[in-house]
């Protein structure tokens, strides 16, 4: 048996739960055991910081992270403070 935290961190609040697992579980496995409301509207997920795939297999300790969708585009943004503004 594993445990591993769930993390989603919007700008006004954070949600994180502790899951007991199978050894062998996987991401897609954490979040559906995790059931974090809005969980499924997250494009993509890290494990401690690092982009990770549904299947990959984790360890005991590990941290999901549900990484919401970008506010802005980064490129637009760069653009707009080259411009000075």
């Amino acid at each position: 048996m594993i445990e591993v935290e769930v993390v989603l961190a919007w700008p006004q609040q954070v949600q994180s739960r502790r899951v007991p697992l199978e050894e062998g579980a996987t991401v897609a496995d954490a979040i559906a055991a995790a059931a974090i409301e809005g969980s499924a509207d997250c494009p993509a997920v890290a494990v401690h910081g690092v982009l990770a795939r549904l299947q990959q297999v984790l360890l005991d300790g590990d941290r999901v992270e549900l990484l919401r969708p970008l506010q802005a585009d980064p490129k637009d943004n760069r653009r707009r403070r080259a411009r000075g503004g």
